[in-house]
């Protein structure tokens, strides 16, 4: 028995003395990147006068699941307060030896004074050159040359798995170094449609946001900026602007102070396997045309509502978190060839990119018809009602449509459809009155067709199920 455990323990011993090495070799070595392109990582303090407050939440809908966890980093700067109530701490880095810094916009929002703190301890007030709030970019410039800079890379080049460092500083720490990998690419998070976001598994804390994120290589891919959370610091989630992106914003501002996007005018929603089945397709792909804005580019380009967006310049959507970084990045004023799967066939549109307004400025002009009579409809278990002219104005619908009065337990419920919410269309076909919908409901039988409602001021569609006779 000896005999045979003392053959064991050799074996190991061999083991670890010639294989251990050579996993050890395996394991990235940082050490270089972070000497080289360390300096150029900048810490950003900023001051405001008593009553600006530069924090701010990420943008979540109220009612999502992610409204409580989602964060800006400095949703809570209690833990400076001790220190200074009106400075906020973030991070930044160098893009040119003349002093242009990038970092992020909710970084310095709001601040009256910003100081840029080098690792040589020099330091400059820094003037604000440009924000984009769209891609929480901002844009810097301090009175100096020679400094040290980073080089740009491509994120396009990014690859799931790929180790990636992240230099900033975490809670005021300055020029804390962290790594870890990419977890995922273009992902889409609320009210944050036009940045396909880098997640990745990198430890990042307040006071990282608007630093680097380095690939092997020492590029930067990225520009720290959110965070998943559900205390505010670290949780294994974190999420980074494309350096592609950055590029963009940043060229834009340092020749025009601001952003131009393309715009196409159509609110869009992803198109689910229940879908996907009622409008014929095999699986579910593309972005679903919800609404067509009025007076729009993809109005004039005559898109309809139901036309489901495949292919847009030449690149494939396959979900609809695709679509607006792709027209977000077209050059206003081209012409982009979109394919669109309408009455299950596609259709080339021929389609000329307009400039993305202010949120303020997309409005929808409205106007009002009279009501008719109201019907239930035992087959889908609701009951229905013509709109009058002064709910067409509370709603916002100028035309066609009826009001859901009653859902019952039955097709209308499974299919996800409430009280309150206006059916604007069944199948493709827009619904003129609460006659029409009785017509067209009775034409159909045992078939999955798609149904545009309007719910709270949003359209969306469903897949409904309209049982036989």
């Amino acid at each position: 028995m000896k005999h045979y455990l003392l053959r064991y323990i050799v074996v190991l011993a061999v083991w670890l003395v010639a294989v251990a090495p050579l996993r050890a070799e395996q394991w990235p070595d940082f050490t270089k990147l972070v000497e080289k392109y360390g300096p150029a990582v900048v810490n950003i303090s900023t001051t405001a006068k008593e009553g600006n407050d530069n924090s701010q939440d990420i943008p979540t809908p109220k009612d999502s699941p992610l409204h409580d966890f989602f964060r800006r980093f400095f949703d809570d700067d209690s833990n400076f307060e001790e220190y200074n109530p009106s400075t906020s701490l973030g991070s930044g880095f160098i893009i040119s030896d003349d002093g242009y810094i990038v970092t992020n916009n909710h970084v310095i929002d709001g601040a009256d004074e910003v100081i840029v703190r080098l690792t040589d301890r020099r330091e400059f007030v820094a003037e604000l050159k440009g924000v984009d709030k769209r891609s929480d970019i901002a844009l810097l410039k301090v009175q100096a040359t020679d400094l040290p800079t980073v080089q740009l890379g491509a994120s396009n080049s990014l690859k799931v798995g790929e180790w990636v460092l992240a230099i900033g500083s975490p809670f005021g720490f300055e020029h804390s170094v962290t790594a870890g990998i990419v977890s995922a690419k273009g992902r889409s998070l609320p009210n944050e449609n036009y940045v396909p976001f880098i997640q990745t598994d990198v430890a990042i804390n307040p006071g990282n946001s608007g630093g680097p994120l380095f690939n092997l290589e020492g590029l930067v891919v990225g520009v720290n900026s959110q965070i998943y959370s559900r205390t505010g610091g670290f949780m294994g989630l974190s999420f980074a602007i494309p350096v592609d992106v950055m590029k963009t914003v940043v060229a834009q501002l340092k020749a025009n102070g601001k952003v131009s996007r393309g715009w196409l005018g159509v609110l869009i929603q992803d198109i689910t396997r229940e879908l996907a089945e009622s409008f014929g397709m095999d699986k579910p792909q593309g972005a679903l045309v919800a609404q067509v804005i009025p007076n729009s580019p993809a109005s004039a380009a005559q898109f309809k509502v139901g036309d489901i967006i495949i292919k847009f310049g030449g690149k494939n959507v396959e979900r609809s978190s695709d679509l607006p970084p792709l027209v977000g990045s077209t050059n206003v004023g081209s012409t982009v060839a979109t394919t669109v799967i309408r009455d299950g066939k596609p259709v080339i549109l021929e389609v000329t990119i307009g400039e993305l307004p202010s949120e303020a400025d997309i409005q929808l002009v409205v106007t009002g018809k009279e009501a008719q009579s109201a019907i239930t409809n035992k087959r889908l278990a609701l009951s229905v009602i013509d709109l009058d002219e002064n709910k067409r104005e509370e709603l916002s619908i100028s035309e066609g449509g009826v009001l859901v009065q009653h859902v019952d337990a039955g097709p209308a419920r499974n299919a996800g459809i409430r009280k309150g919410d206006v059916i604007l269309m069944i199948d493709n076909i827009n619904i003129e009155n609460v006659k029409h919908f009785k017509e067209i409901v009775s034409q159909r039988s045992e078939t999955k067709v798609p149904v545009l409602v309007q719910r709270e001021g949003s359209p969306l569609f469903l897949a409904l199920t309209i049982p036989a006779h």
